[in-house]
C-alpha cells in the first residue's frame, strides 16, 4: 500500500493520524471519511511555500468544490489561502467559517440572480464573469446597490490535456468561459473597461483535471501571457491579475506519475516569468486554484465488508455498506481506485474481489478487480484517496444516509460533519394530509 500522510501500518491494522481505523468503526461507523489533517496543512505550506516569485504576487486560492465544510474552510483560512466558490451554497459556507470575503473568488457558469446579489451584498473580492448574461446581471445590482465590483473573465485557451473528456475544460465544445480567440471576447471586454461600476482586472482559465504533463501547464502559462500581451495593447494598461487555475494529478493507482510539487512549482513560477517578460507584460498578480491536490490523497473512506459473493470461476463480489452514494466518481467516469483491507494490513493478497456497493444500481461497483487477502464479513476495507470530490459528490440516493466526517491528528480526532440521520433524510418533506 502507497501510504500518504500519516498513515502507518502497526500490528496488522492501519493507523492514520496516530489514530486505529478500528477505533475509528467503533466510534463513528461506516461508512466513514477520514481526513488526514496534519498532511493537508503540509500541503497547503507546499503550495504557499513553492509557489512563489519576487516580480509578481503569488496567490494559492482553495478550490473549494473539491471538498468543502466548514472545518475545511477554516484550515484554508489558518494557513492564508485565498479560496474560490462557484454557488451561494459554498459561498454561504466560507462566509459562514469566517473567511474575509475579499479573499473570495466567485466563479461559476451560470450564476444566478440570487447568487450575484448575495456576492455583492456580502463584498465578495472577486466575481469572475463567465458570460454576457451574468454581466448584464451583475450591472443591474451595482447600479441599484451604488458599488462597484472587482472583475475577472474566464476566457477558453483550447489546450487539448490528455485526462478524461469529462473533466477537460478548454476545449471548443466546453460549456465553460470565452473563446479568447474571438472578436467578440475582446468587444466584451472593452465593455467592462467602460463601465464605471467594473472594476476589470484580469484573465482567468482552467484547463481541466488531473493532469500530469507540465507541458500543458507551461503552454497554458504561454497563452494567457500572449492574450494579456493583446489587452495591454487593447485597453493601454497592464492586466492586473492573471488566474491560471488548478488542475494538478494525484495519485490514485499504479501508473499515476503526479508531478513533485516542491519540484515543479518553482519551474512553474520561473517560466511565467519567463513568457511575461518575452510578451512585455508585468501583471501584479498571479493566481492558481488547487483542490484534488491539496486534499486527495490525505483523505480514504472506511467501509464495512458484508456479503461475499463467488458468482463464477473468475468473479468474486465482496459488497460493502456504502457505494455509488458516498463515492459517484467510479459509476460516473470510471475513475480508478486501490482497496486493502485495514484490519489485514500484513496479510498475502490471495484472492480476487470485485468491490460493490449496496445501492440498487448495477453501475454501482467501487473497483472492479482488486487482490486483497481472504475477506469476510465484519472486515474493515479502505479506499485510500478519496479525499477530492467523494464526499462533495455524496448524495441521498435509496435513501442512503451521507457519511460522517472526521478529521484526525496526533492521535485525537474531530468530528467535522456528523453522520445524517434517518430523520434528516425527511427534515424537508411534507406530509400528505
Amino acid at each position: 500500500m502507497k501510504l500518504f500522510g500519516t498513515m502507518e501500518v502497526k500490528e496488522n491494522t492501519l493507523y492514520i493520524g496516530g489514530v486505529n481505523t478500528e477505533e475509528l468503526r467503533k466510534n463513528y461507523g461506516t461508512p466513514l471519511y477520514v481526513m488526514d489533517e496534519v498532511a493537508i496543512e503540509t500541503q497547503m505550506q507546499t503550495f504557499t511555500t513553492h509557489f512563489s516569485s519576487n516580480t509578481f504576487e503569488s496567490r494559492v486560492l482553495y478550490a473549494s468544490k473539491a471538498f468543502l465544510n466548514l472545518y475545511i474552510a477554516g484550515l484554508a483560512k489558518k494557513n492564508n489561502l485565498f479560496i474560490d466558490v462557484v454557488s451561494g451554497g459554498e459561498l454561504f459556507t466560507v462566509l459562514r467559517a469566517g473567511f474575509n470575503p475579499k479573499k473570495i473568488y466567485f466563479h461559476g457558469n451560470n450564476k444566478t440572480y440570487d447568487e450575484l446579489n448575495f456576492a455583492t451584498d456580502e463584498n465578495v473580492g472577486t466575481i469572475i464573469l463567465d458570460n454576457q448574461y451574468e454581466y448584464e446581471m451583475l450591472n443591474g445590482l451595482l447600479n441599484e446597490k451604488d458599488k462597484t465590483q472587482r472583475v475577472m473573465v474566464r476566457v477558453n485557451p483550447d489546450i487539448d490535456t490528455d485526462t478524461h473528456k469529462y473533466i477537460q475544460t478548454t476545449k471548443e465544445d466546453s460549456k465553460f468561459g470565452f473563446n479568447m480567440y474571438k472578436d467578440e471576447t475582446m468587444t466584451f471586454i472593452k465593455t467592462l473597461e467602460a463601465d464605471d461600476r467594473i472594476d476589470f482586472v484580469g484573465i482567468h482559465c482552467h484547463i481541466g483535471s488531473q493532469i500530469f504533463d507540465d507541458a500543458s501547464f507551461y503552454l497554458e502559462a504561454k497563452k494567457m501571457a500572449e492574450y494579456a500581451k493583446q489587452l495591454k495593447e487593447a485597453l493601454g494598461r497592464e492586466v492586473e491579475e492573471i488566474n491560471l487555475g488548478g488542475g494538478f494529478g494525484v495519485y490514485y493507482t499504479a501508473g499515476d506519475t503526479p508531478l513533485d510539487l516542491t519540484e515543479f512549482l518553482p519551474k512553474y513560477t520561473a517560466h511565467i516569468e519567463s513568457v511575461f517578460q518575452e510578451y512585455g507584460i508585468s501583471p501584479k498578480i498571479v493566481s492558481i486554484e488547487p483542490g484534488r491536490s491539496m486534499v486527495n490523497n490525505f483523505g480514504s473512506t472506511l467501509y464495512t465488508v458484508g456479503a461475499i459473493k463467488k458468482m463464477a470461476e473468475d468473479l468474486t463480489f465482496m459488497l460493502v455498506d456504502g457505494g455509488m452514494n458516498d463515492n459517484m466518481r467510479p459509476a460516473m467516469y470510471e475513475a480508478k481506485y486501490e482497496a486493502y483491507l485495514a484490519n489485514k494490513m500484513n496479510e498475502a493478497p490471495s484472492a480476487h474481489y470485485k468491490v460493490a456497493g449496496k445501492l440498487c444500481e448495477t453501475g454501482d461497483v467501487l473497483i472492479e478487480d482488486v487482490q486483497l487477502p481472504e475477506a469476510a464479513p465484519g472486515d474493515l476495507l479502505i479506499t485510500p484517496s478519496t479525499g477530492a470530490y467523494a464526499y462533495s459528490m455524496s448524495s441521498n440516493y435509496n435513501r442512503m444516509t451521507r457519511p460522517a466526517v472526521v478529521f484526525v491528528k496526533d492521535g485525537e480526532t474531530k468530528v467535522a460533519v456528523r453522520r445524517e440521520t434517518y430523520e434528516d433524510l425527511i427534515r424537508n418533506d411534507e406530509v400528505m394530509e
